[in-house]
């Protein structure tokens, strides 16, 4: 692994960006303190000026990948619009293409047992990256007539769950998960294939 070092006064980044190179390589539990020290080129006492401990690097390193997979979201769902449909595809692109391109924060947010509770910066980038998904089913259900729209936040959930579960089984090379087709033709047939059962989609959309 290679050693990263800092520059003077960006300790606390060299020591996240220490920590995503970990994650990668070990998990998120598979690392310490001194680790990170090491690997940022810096003496272990030197950590506790900005962290308390593993779990508030890793808290941190989450943080920051919420609000890097925030704006990829938000600029995948207006690059799809005015297509509802498109919209949704490319949002769905863009959790694959996350999930790939930044392993580390990655794993830091939804693979290392740390709650998007544990401190309020962490809950509102998190929060804020959900309220993308929300929008766009809020926007969605302005197809219905009001006695028939699904709640926002039962349909956005539902598509992340759909887009995570890509991830996790197609996307990221689990052993003995390999499907015959692509992850993104995987997606953008699930999430057709669920809109159109809520009926905000129609058969030709």
């Amino acid at each position: 692994m290679t050693k990263r070092g800092y520059h003077h006064g960006n300790l606390r980044q060299a020591l996240v960006d220490a920590s995503l190179a970990l994650i990668e390589a070990k998990g998120p539990t598979g690392f310490t303190l001194s680790e990170a020290a090491r690997e940022a080129g810096v003496t272990p006492a030197a950590v506790y000026r900005h962290f308390a401990g593993r779990e508030d690097l890793i808290a941190e390193a989450a943080r920051q990948g919420y609000e890097i997979f925030g704006d990829l979201l938000d600029y995948a769902y207006d690059e799809g619009r005015p297509s509802t449909l498109a919209a949704f595809e490319k949002v769905g692109r863009a959790y694959l293409a996350f999930a790939r391109r930044y392993p580390g924060h990655y794993v830091a947010m939804f693979e290392s047992g740390i709650s998007i509770q544990r401190d309020p910066g962490l809950n509102a980038a998190a929060t804020r990256t959900l309220g993308v998904l929300e929008q766009a089913a809020a926007g969605l259900a302005q197809r219905l007539p009001e006695g028939r729209r699904p709640p926002p936040q039962m349909v956005s959930a539902h598509i992340w769950a759909m887009s995570h579960g890509v991830v996790e089984l197609f996307a990221r090379g689990s052993p003995g998960t390999k499907s015959p087709f692509p992850p993104e033709d995987l997606l953008e047939t699930g999430i057709g294939i669920y809109l159109r059962g809520l009926g905000l989609l129609g058969p030709d959309a």
